[in-house]
């Protein structure tokens, strides 16, 4: 089982994520790549709120393909269009991840391939624990 800990010489998490994780050695690694707010069809929504709950359901399909859930989940990486407002995404985040702190990389990103996005999310995840 993945363990998450927040070491009592480094500051708070200052959002829903922690600070370290170590996974069991000889576990399963699944590795997702980097998820946009696309639907199956190919539509994209056009508000950015729309656009990061359909980048979370498209992480946990990714997930349940391989028989995994959100708190599979060890590292998540969330990159956004600069002039997007992150507490949205946060918002989306939570509705998706529930209580599980996965470790957290949130970061900006000049463009997107497509115009029409506006973020990413990366997930890579193991069994019982995942990267994303």
């Amino acid at each position: 089982m993945t363990k998450f800990l927040d070491p009592p010489t480094v500051h708070a998490p200052v959002g829903p994520y922690s600070h370290t994780a170590v996974v069991p050695g000889g576990s399963e690694l699944v590795f997702v790549a980097g998820q946009v707010g696309m639907h199956r069809d190919g539509s994209i929504p056009a508000s950015f709120a729309e656009q990061a709950d359909v980048t979370f359901a498209n992480v946990r399909a990714c997930l349940a393909a391989h028989g995994l859930r959100v708190d599979a989940v060890v590292k998540l990486s969330v990159f956004i269009v600069p002039g997007q407002d992150f507490q949205v995404l946060r918002a989306a985040r939570e509705r998706h991840f529930g209580t599980h702190r996965p470790t957290v990389h949130d970061g900006l990103r000049a463009a997107a391939r497509e115009p029409e996005v506006l973020g990413r999310s990366r997930g890579d995840r193991r069994e019982g624990g995942a990267l994303i």
